[in-house]
């Protein structure tokens, strides 16, 4: 069998079991058995926060969406205690899908990764300025962020560097999404007599509204400094002449 033909094959096997996952998530209804998880995580109590952690770190390495737990976090735990469970989950997860990248599975990244623009491109720009990109594009990130863990292990980026700048650069997603699950927990208790007054709930749609107005503020600096590293062509963004230029890999 030809390189050629074992690539293809390779691709047909990643593209069948990608399709067999999302139709198993469909039929086994994979987001209310997170939230079943969740609910369980709750009553653990203290033990339960270990349990989060490792839990968000795992779904990290498997590629899964964080959107559900890290809304549930803050439904369950609250703004702050919920925005650092996510936080050290992630990081974890990040930490240790960049060690898989960069020990146990470089070439299967590097094939993932092939011949496109975009990569190479952040692959160039942290080669000159390390971390600093990787913080960037925490921010404003132009790769999914379950892949792009994988991919910066196969960078030139220092591994200290690796895991502040993603600690830092995730944080302010973290705290918008943890708020907004924090409100869908209070919206749950209404009418038990465990919510917020009225007051205490203005309060904290203004201090989310406020987080949100941060969080879009440091995103779009971070996509002008971004542009300003890397080729605006890689980053899919308009040329000179405010044409949109093609990507082949969009942001999430």
């Amino acid at each position: 069998m030809t390189p050629r033909i074992q690539t293809t094959v390779k691709a047909i096997v990643a593209v069948v079991l990608i399709a067999v996952l999302l139709i198993l998530g469909r039929v086994f209804d994979v987001p209310l058995h997170l939230r079943n998880v969740m609910t369980w995580i709750d009553g653990l109590g203290f033990v339960g926060v270990f349990v989060f952690i490792a839990l968000y770190a795992t779904l990290t390495v498997l590629l899964v969406p964080g959107t559900i737990p890290t809304l549930a976090a803050g439904a369950i735990f609250g703004v702050v205690q919920g925005s650092i469970y996510v936080s050290l989950g992630s990081t974890l997860g990040a930490t240790l899908a960049f060690f898989i990248g960069r020990y146990l599975a470089r070439d299967a990244v590097r094939r993932a990764v092939g011949r496109n623009e975009k990569f190479a491109a952040i692959d160039e720009a942290i080669g000159r300025e390390g971390w600093k990109i990787v913080g960037l594009l925490r921010l404003s990130p132009l790769v999914p962020f379950s892949m792009s863990n994988y991919f910066y292990g196969i960078t030139a980026v220092k591994p200290v560097g690796y895991v502040l700048a993603s600690w830092i650069g995730m944080m302010p997603g973290t705290v918008m999404y943890v708020y907004i699950g924090s409100l869908l927990g209070i919206a749950a208790t209404a009418g038990t007599g465990d919510g917020m007054t009225t007051g205490q709930l203005v309060l904290t749609i203004v201090g989310l509204i406020a987080t949100i107005a941060v969080t879009v503020f440091i995103t779009r600096i971070a996509k002008r400094a971004i542009r300003e590293r890397i080729p605006v062509d890689a980053a899919g963004d308009r040329d000179g002449d405010g044409a949109r230029v093609s990507s082949t890999v969009r942001p999430r």
